[in-house]
């Protein structure tokens, strides 16, 4: 996962709204009435009781900084946004990522990719000290276990990393040791007691955690690109996955590169433990995926919620946001959710005044006590195009209903069943990507099934977590992966409002060269036949029962494998058509298998079903 950190500028907080010292009041939002140049850095030492990760027989201890009003010396208490990060002290760029090409029996052969390198990051270089401390609020950065001046091992998702920040809310509510850079203890007087945890990707996870412990004192959570389950992250379906830009990455990776601490030699062991348990053969979920998997203490969550996903972030998928979405929602959790229509990235970049006055209204609300009307808001904002947002009771958006559309021969995409319709094949590669694969079509291609609907005579909205059911066999070839991909076919698709032209990626309206720099978001082959990639999905069809158990299957056998795709807000538009394109080796998420899995596919049997909240299909 990338950490994102953004420079304020001036600029940008007099848009927002952060001009001169204003006096305070009781009856609407806290005003910037307190020195930022003047406020208070304190850095202290919580002492995580119980948790020796390191196994060195002591309490392990996270390195946590505070930014609070100088007022908090003479009385003032405050509440504190916390971000907890294992990035502060940057990683270690030298650990290698995993070999992806395998052979039949899953064991990886000759080659490796890099990991990328990351750079300490300054504290309190982004924007909530400066916005937020002003308002009375303090500000907390603090280093996971294992990383910077923290002492413990990373341990990526469990329970023990969990104890790291929730043993700063502890201490900021008196239940806890912390102590000074010399070993004195020290208490936090200026505290209120109530928390709100911020951040994004593995800082936006860390709220997701903390708040699946159901701590006392944290308040709110605002998870921003975040994991919601680690399997999900590295695994799909039964099948080891890559977060996208990353291929090859998996936990013992991530342990590995964010592991900072001093003499971190003791932590080797924990290290050996992940490669070895983690299991890059199967895929299959198990106890070690189970601890990592918030879902399952959905049910703790005490604080509020608020919710902030890409629509187009294929590192952290949509996946992690709507299930968690959806666990939460079933608890009737107070919660607010934001889909936009970047990838991987911070609402700050992408809508920037009325993120902060939402951001502003929501921790007033439930850190300060101030009835901001916040919650009297629609629940949901989505941007459903570039700067095109609307605002809804709920997500998905309310009267999505399931639709069916039919696999048909010749490359048909329809309503009404063909059961008639002759079988088709085609035989897994290694080397195109999906990209590739998807930007003939329908012409034929011998490595890849594509069926599109005809042109769409409204435009169509879905809303939610689209499926597939496909009848088919596998033969003659040792890759187990079906990847699924729902394409726009059209002639004006369109980055961020500009057209696509041949060999170009738009980001935010700003040609780049290849990728560098941002995340691809409208890629196409030809200026005949632009397209966008919507959602993909996968499966290991050894784990068509389920995630957690491994069932061979016969060579040339029919069985019916049915999965999802990625979460998705999407509108088709009128004139295009809707593909769906069957591939079984994901060049850049799945492991590649030798060449040559022979896969027929039943049409007739085999359908797409989308969560569609208006238009006709046809």
């Amino acid at each position: 996962m990338r950490m994102i950190v953004i420079p304020l500028t001036a600029a940008l907080l007099a848009a927002a709204g952060a001009g001169p010292a204003l006096s305070t009041t009781t009856t609407g939002p806290t005003q910037p009435i307190y020195s930022r140049a003047d406020a208070i850095k304190q850095t202290v030492f919580v002492e995580v009781e119980g948790v020796d990760s390191d196994r060195d027989g002591k309490n392990d201890r996270v390195a946590a900084d505070f930014l609070r009003p100088k007022e908090t010396e003479t009385g003032l208490k405050v509440p504190i946004i916390m971000e907890s990060s294992p990035y502060y002290a940057g990683i270690d760029g030298s650990i290698p990522n995993h070999k992806v090409d395998v052979d039949e029996n899953g064991n990886p052969l000759p080659g490796v990719l890099a990991a990328e390198t990351k750079t300490a990051v300054e504290t309190f270089p982004g924007y909530y000290d400066n916005y937020f401390v002003p308002r009375g609020y303090a500000v907390a950065r603090v280093e996971s276990l294992g990383s910077g001046r923290s002492t413990g091992c990373p341990t990526v998702g469990d329970a023990q990393e969990s104890a790291g920040p929730k043993a700063v809310i502890d201490w900021l509510n008196g239940r806890a040791k912390g102590f000074d850079a010399a070993g004195n203890p020290v208490s936090a007087p200026w505290s209120t007691g109530s928390v709100g945890m911020i951040g994004v990707s593995y800082n936006g996870t860390l709220p997701n955690q903390v708040a699946a412990t159901g701590v006392e004192g944290l308040k709110t959570i605002v998870p921003i690109a975040a994991i919601s389950s680690w399997y999900d992250y590295y695994r799909a379906n039964g099948g080891v996955l890559a977060p996208g830009g990353y291929q090859g990455e998996d936990v013992d990776v991530m342990a590995k590169a964010v592991l900072t601490r001093a003499g971190k030699e003791i932590c080797a062991p924990v290290m050996d433990e992940f490669t070895a348990t983690q299991d890059r053969i199967s895929g299959d979920y198990s106890d070690f995926w189970a601890a990592r998997d918030f879902l399952h203490n959905a049910d703790k969550v005490k604080a509020s919620v608020f919710l902030v996903h890409g629509l187009n972030d294929w590192n952290v998928k949509t996946k992690q946001a709507a299930q968690w979405w959806e666990a939460l929602s079933r608890r009737d959790v107070p919660r607010k959710i934001w889909l936009h229509q970047g990838g991987h990235a911070d609402p700050f970049n992408v809508r920037t005044v009325e993120w902060l006055r939402q951001l502003h209204l929501w921790f007033d609300h439930w850190l300060h006590g101030i009835d901001t009307g916040i919650m009297n808001e629609p629940r949901a904002d989505v941007e459903i195009g570039p700067g095109q947002w609307g605002q809804h009771a709920s997500w998905p958006l309310p009267g999505a209903h399931p639709v069916k559309l039919w696999l048909g021969s010749s490359s048909r995409l329809g309503l009404l069943p063909r059961p008639l319709s002759s079988r088709e094949s085609f035989v897994d590669q290694k080397t195109r990507t999906a990209e590739q694969l998807v930007e003939s079509a329908p012409s034929p291609d011998p490595n890849r099934l594509a069926y599109l609907t005809s042109a769409l005579p409204t435009d169509v909205r879905i809303s939610g977590t689209p499926s597939v059911s496909v009848r088919a066999s596998l033969k003659d070839g040792a890759s187990p992966y079906l990847t699924a991909l729902l394409v726009d076919y059209g002639t004006d698709t369109r980055a961020n409002g500009r057209l696509v032209n041949t060999g170009q990626t738009y980001c935010y309206g700003q040609a780049v060269p290849g990728e560098s720099g941002c995340t691809s978001l409208y890629r196409h082959g030809t200026a005949s036949a632009p397209y966008k990639i919507v959602s993909r999905g996968w499966i290991d069809v050894r784990n068509r029962h389920k995630a957690d158990n491994t069932q061979p299957i016969k060579p040339g056998r029919a069985y019916t494998f049915r999965w999802d795709f990625q979460a998705q807000d999407y509108v088709f538009k009128k004139g295009h058509k809707i593909g769906l394109v069957l591939i079984s080796t994901d060049h850049d998420y799945t492991l590649r298998y030798p060449e040559g899995t022979k896969v027929e596919v039943t049409p007739g049997l085999s359908s797409l079903e989308l969560p569609v909240v208006f238009g006709r299909l046809s």
